[in-house]
C-alpha cells in the first residue's frame, strides 16, 4: 500500500510540474533559512557549555552605578583574598588579564592581541583541552607559555613547539610548555596564548586594591551556592576596601555572574570578551518561523486550488472502498515526500551558501555534522512542515462527496476562496512587516552614520599606545608628528570618541560633600583643538598657564547642567576626582556636547582633565595628501618604537564599528525580507496561474462580447490584490509598535514617518502586481476561439 501511495505521489509531482516546482522551491528556501538560523541559535545558546565545571564557575562583577550596570574588571588582590577567606565555599579562583604584546621567535614578530595572563589553575577550572602538555602543570613556572594550535602553527610551522623559547615585548623569555586545541567559536574567552600572571606579582600596580584591570573567575564547591557566596560580599568589601572607599567617597559592591550567562549579560565596550544579544537571537528565530510559515501557506493554497482536478480521483477511491483515514494518510504522505525533497535541496543550498553566511554573521559558524541534533532538526522540520502544509488539503480533499466528485460538479465554494485569501493576507502581512522593518533599520543606520557628532572625525588617525616602547617615547612620537607638514594636530589621551571613558567619583563646590559621578577623559592640552571641539564658555587648556596641568579641567555642557550651572556660571568652580587628585581643580572652560559615546547612549557628563593616562594618540591629517600623512605617522612610530609593527585605524571607521551588530541586523533582515517576499510571490504566481486557467472560457466570452484586454487584466488582477491591500492595513500598526520598540535601543533615533509605511505598502503592492500581471496579460491576449472551441 505504501509503495502504491509513493508511486501515485511521485506521478502527481511529475504531472503538475509548475505547482510542484513552486512548492518545492518555496519550501527549499524556507527550510534553508530555518537550517541557517537553527545552527546560529544553537551556537548562541551553547556558549561556554563545553566546560566540565561550568555549573560551578562564576565571574565576579563590580557594581558602582546601578544605572550603568556592573563592570567585570577587578584588581589582582580579589582572587587570592576570596579563596583565602571562603575556602568552604570557593574551590578555586582564577584571574585573567587580557592584553597584547610583541611576540618574537627567530625573525618572526607579531603583535598578538589575545594574550591572557592568568593563574596556574586556568586549564583546571576551564575545559580547554591541551593537545600537548599537562593542564595541571603547564603554567606552574612563571617563564612558561601555552599556545593555541593556530598560534603554534604561525610561529613554528610543523615543528613541535614544546620546549621552544619565544620573547614577549623584548624582555620576557618564555618556554612553550603546552599547545591548546583552538578555541571553539562558542567560547566567550578567546586567547592566542596563555602566560602566568605571576610575572607581574612584584609590580606596584599588582598590589593595589583600586587597580582594576583583570577578570576574576571562581569555581564554587559542589555544595556551595551563588547566594551563599554573595551574602558574604558586603563583609568582604568592608574588610579590605572600607578605608579606600571612605577616602574617595565611593561605594562598590560585588556580585556573581554564572558562566552560562556571561555571553548574554549586559556589557560595556570595555569588557574584552565576546558577547551576544538575546534580542537578535529572538529576531532571527522569528524570521525563520515567519519564512517557513509563508512557504507552508503556499503549499496549502496551491494544494487546495488543485482540489477540483483531483476530485474524481478521490471519488473513485471512495467508491472502491477507501476510508477517509486512508485518503488523509495518502495526501499527508505526498506532502511529506515533497517536503523531504525540499529538505534535501535545502541541505545542498546550505552547503553552498555557508561561506556567504559566515561573512554575513561576521565569524565562522562551526558545524559538526556528526551531531544528532542537526538531523533531528531536519527530521522534525520534514514531519512538522509535512503535516502543517498537508493537513488542510488532506482533510479538505478527503471530505468530498463521491457522487459530486465523480459527476465533476465539485466546486471550491466561497468558504474555500475566503480561506485562500486569508492565507494570502497572512503571507503578505509578514512580507509588509519585514519591508517596514528593513526600511526603518536602514533609515536609522543612515542617521547614525551621518549625524553631526560635535567633533571632526574625518581624516583622523588613531594609534594605540599599547606597548612599553611607544608609551615611554610618546612625547618623542608626538613632537615628531607636530614637526611634520602633513599633520594638522596631535593629542595623547585616555580614549578617543567611542573609546575608553570611565566613570569616576567627584566632589564639587557647593554640593555639600556629596559624591557626583561623571565620565572622564585624561588628555594633553591639544584635545579640543585636534578634534575641533567647540569651547562655549571660558577657555581651552593651555601650556601658557603653568598651573593647568595640576589645577584645571574642562567639562561639557551636560556636566555643567547636571551640576546646576549655565556654562558661564560653571567657570571658576572647583572639582576634585576623589580617586586621582589630592587637590581641587578649577573649571576653566566648558565645551559643547559631543558624542563621545555610542549614539545608543544618552549624552553624559564629561570631565576633561590633563592628568597623565595616555592610551591612544589621535592624529588629525592635513587634507590633500592622505598617504603622505600616513607615511609621516609610520616614520614617527618607527622612530619611537622601531621593533613594534605600526598599526592604526581611522576614527570614523572606529566609530562606525560601534554599530557593527546593528549593520549586520540590517543586512540579515534585508536578505530574509527579500526571500520572504519571493516565496510569497511564488504562491501568488501559482494562484494567478490557477485563476487564469479556470477562467479561460469566461475570458473568451468577455472578449467576444467586446471587452478590451486592459479591462480583463484589471478584472483578473484586482481580486488577487485585495488580500495584499488588507495585509498592508493590518500590518502597519503592528509594525509601528515593533519598530518603535527597536528604536528605543538608540538614544538618538529617527522618527517613524508615515511615508515609511506608505512606501512599504506600495512596494508590496507593486511586487504583487508584477507577479500576477504576467498571467493576467497572457490570459487577456489569448485567442478566444481556443478557449470557446470546446463549448
Amino acid at each position: 500500500m505504501f509503495q502504491n501511495y509513493f508511486k501515485i505521489a511521485w506521478r502527481n509531482l511529475k504531472k503538475n510540474k509548475v505547482f510542484s516546482f513552486i512548492n518545492i522551491l518555496g519550501l527549499s528556501i524556507g527550510i534553508t533559512c530555518c537550517l541557517m538560523i537553527f545552527l546560529y541559535i544553537n551556537n548562541e545558546f551553547s556558549f561556554d557549555s563545553f566546560h566540565k565545571n561550568g555549573k560551578n564557575i562564576y565571574r565576579v562583577m563590580r557594581g558602582y552605578d546601578k544605572s550603568k550596570g556592573r563592570a567585570p574588571y577587578l584588581s589582582p588582590n580579589y582572587g587570592p583574598a576570596l579563596l583565602n577567606d571562603y575556602p568552604d565555599l570557593i574551590k578555586r579562583a582564577v584571574r585573567t588579564m587580557p592584553t597584547n604584546a610583541l611576540v618574537t621567535y627567530n625573525n618572526h614578530a607579531f603583535n598578538e592581541y589575545k594574550i591572557y595572563f592568568t593563574d596556574p589553575d586556568f586549564f583546571t577550572v576551564f575545559s580547554f583541552p591541551l593537545l600537548k602538555g599537562n593542564p595541571e602543570t603547564a603554567l606552574k613556572d612563571p617563564s612558561s607559555v601555552v599556545l593555541t594550535e593556530k598560534t603554534a602553527k604561525k610561529y613554528f610551522g610543523n615543528e613541535n613547539p614544546v620546549g621552544k623559547i619565544i620573547e614577549l615585548d623584548k624582555h620576557m623569555l618564555l618556554k612553550v610548555t603546552g599547545v591548546a586545541k583552538d578555541i571553539p567559536s562558542n567560547s566567550h574567552l578567546e586567547f592566542s596564548m596563555i602566560v602566568p600572571l605571576a610575572n607581574y606579582q612584584n609590580a606596584d600596580w599588582f598590589k593595589g586594591w583600586l587597580n582594576n584591570n583583570l577578570f576574576v573567575y571562581v569555581q564554587l564547591n559542589d555544595h556551595a551556592t551563588k547566594a551563599q557566596v554573595e551574602k558574604n560580599f558586603p563583609m568582604f568589601m568592608d574588610k579590605y576596601l572600607s578605608k579606600e572607599l571612605e577616602r574617595s567617597g565611593s561605594k562598590f559592591d560585588l556580585a556573581l555572574t554564572p558562566l552560562s550567562e556571561i555571553y548574554f549579560e549586559p556589557f560595556s565596550g570595555f569588557d574584552n570578551v565576546k558577547h551576544g544579544d538575546k534580542k537578535v537571537v529572538y529576531i532571527f528565530l522569528s524570521i525563520a518561523i515567519l519564512i517557513l510559515l509563508i512557504a507552508c501557506i503556499n503549499f496549502m493554497n496551491l494544494s487546495t486550488v488543485r482540489a477540483v482536478e483531483r476530485s474524481k480521483e478521490v471519488g473513485l477511491r471512495k467508491v472502491m472502498g477507501a476510508l477517509r483515514n486512508n485518503l488523509i494518510g495518502q495526501f499527508i504522505g505526498e506532502s511529506i515526500l515533497l517536503t523531504s525533497i525540499a529538505c534535501f535541496i535545502a541541505f545542498v543550498l546550505f552547503q553552498l551558501l555557508m561561506p556567504l553566511y559566515n561573512q554575513l554573521l561576521g565569524y565562522t559558524l562551526e558545524v559538526n555534522w556528526n551531531t544528532p541534533g542537526i538531523y533531528l532538526f531536519l527530521l522534525t522540520v520534514v514531519i512538522m512542515v509535512g503535516f502543517l502544509a498537508g493537513s488542510y488539503p488532506a482533510f479538505f480533499l478527503s471530505s468530498f462527496s463521491p457522487t459530486e466528485s465523480l459527476k465533476g460538479k465539485l466546486r471550491l465554494g466561497k468558504g474555500g476562496s475566503f480561506f485562500r485569501q486569508a492565507l494570502v493576507v497572512v503571507q503578505f502581512s509578514i512580507s509588509v512587516f519585514l519591508i517596514i522593518g528593513t526600511i526603518v533599520i536602514m533609515n536609522q543606520m543612515h542617521y547614525v552614520k551621518s549625524k553631526e557628532l560635535g567633533f571632526d572625525k574625518e581624516q583622523t588617525v588613531v594609534v594605540k599606545l599599547n606597548n612599553d616602547e611607544i608609551y615611554d617615547h610618546r612625547v618623542t612620537f608626538k613632537h615628531a608628528l607636530e614637526a611634520s607638514p602633513n599633520i594638522a594636530g596631535v593629542s595623547l589621551m585616555s580614549g578617543e570618541p567611542g573609546g575608553f571613558f570611565d566613570d569616576y567619583p567627584f566632589k564639587v563646590e557647593g554640593q555639600n560633600d556629596q559624591i557626583w559621578k561623571a565620565r572622564t577623559e585624561f588628555s594633553d592640552f591639544e584635545f579640543a583643538k585636534t578634534l575641533n571641539i567647540k569651547i562655549i564658555a571660558g577657555r581651552d587648556l593651555s601650556g601658557q598657564f603653568a598651573t593647568d596641568t595640576t589645577d584645571a579641567v574642562l567639562i561639557n555642557r551636560t556636566a555643567a547642567a547636571k551640576l546646576g550651572y549655565t556654562p558661564e556660571r560653571a567657570i571658576g568652580k572647583w572639582i576634585r576626582n576623589t580617586f586621582r587628585d589630592t587637590a581641587n581643580r578649577k573649571i576653566v572652560g566648558v565645551v559643547e556636547d559631543f558624542n563621545f559615546l555610542s549614539l545608543k547612549e544618552n549624552m553624559d557628563a564629561l570631565v576633561i582633565s590633563p592628568s597623565d593616562d595616555r592610551r591612544v594618540a589621535v592624529i588629525k591629517l592635513k587634507s590633500g595628501n592622505l598617504q603622505a600623512g600616513i607615511a609621516a605617522i609610520k616614520a614617527a612610530y618607527n622612530l619611537a618604537a622601531p621593533v613594534y609593527p605600526f598599526e592604526f585605524t581611522f576614527l570614523d571607521q572606529d566609530f562606525n564599528d560601534l554599530y557593527q551588530a546593528d549593520m549586520r541586523q540590517q543586512k540579515i533582515l534585508s536578505i530574509f525580507s527579500g526571500l520572504a517576499i519571493f516565496i510569497a510571490c511564488l504562491g501568488l504566481f501559482g494562484l494567478a496561474s490557477f485563476t487564469a486557467s479556470k477562467r479561460t472560457k469566461e475570458i473568451g466570452v468577455r472578449k467576444v462580447l467586446g471587452s478590451s484586454a486592459n479591462s480583463i487584466v484589471v478584472l483578473l488582477t484586482k481580486d488577487l490584490l485585495k488580500p495584499v491591500v488588507i495585509a498592508a492595513l493590518i500590518t502597519m500598526p503592528v509594525a509601528w509598535y515593533a519598530m518603535h520598540q527597536w528604536l528605543q535601543n538608540f538614544a538618538y533615533r529617527v522618527n517613524l514617518q508615515w511615508w515609511v509605511f506608505a512606501l512599504a505598502g506600495f512596494i508590496a503592492g507593486l511586487i504583487a502586481v508584477v507577479t500576477v500581471s504576467y498571467q493576467a496579460i497572457k490570459a487577456a491576449v489569448a485567442n478566444p476561439i481556443n478557449s470557446l472551441r470546446s463549448e
